[in-house]
């Protein structure tokens, strides 16, 4: 009678060692991305608030008349949310106001009207904490009135050059 070899010899197991190692390797780097992902939403969601606050304000307000959309829809005017404190903007190295605080993220704020807006335009600016995964990546939407459409939005900031919001 003969012998039946039983187990696993070194090369196949060598194989599925190999097999594990290749999967390790993709999947780990994924699931970091998909954690920051996920961490980086607080930051995003912060804005909402303020960002339905603001178009409220504009909307009752008729629009951007001769003022300035930050004198007439500043933080704590026209039902828009009040700030609560200051921090640095990691980006810009300036002070601003912060109306949002969280887990995950540093500041959220409605920006004044800088060089380049319009006073039909409004910014709201959030940044992430330097933690978790999260290195002070901002998020920022920049509102534009129009009698017509009414308030349109465009998402910005080095979030979406880092791939971790839409």
């Amino acid at each position: 009678m003969k012998n039946v070899q039983k187990g696993f010899t070194l090369i196949e197991l060598m194989i599925v060692v190999a097999i594990i190692g290749i999967l390790a390797a993709v999947a780990i780097p994924a699931y970091s991305n998909y954690t920051k992902k996920a961490k980086f939403v607080e930051v995003t969601q912060a804005t909402q608030a303020l960002k339905s606050a603001v178009e409220v304000c504009i909307q009752d307000m008729g629009g951007p008349g001769t003022s300035t959309l930050t004198l007439v829809c500043a933080a704590g005017s026209n039902g828009v949310p009040a700030d609560v404190g200051t921090v640095t903007d990691p980006a810009t190295d300036s002070v601003v106001t912060v109306p949002v605080a969280g887990k995950y993220i540093a500041f959220a704020g409605i920006d004044d009207i800088t060089a380049g807006l319009t006073s039909s335009q409004i910014q709201i600016a959030a940044a992430a904490i330097n933690a978790s995964g999260l290195d002070g990546q901002t998020y920022t939407l920049r509102g534009t009135y129009d009698a017509t459409t009414g308030v349109s939005w465009t998402a910005g900031g080095t979030c979406l050059t880092d791939q971790i919001c839409k």
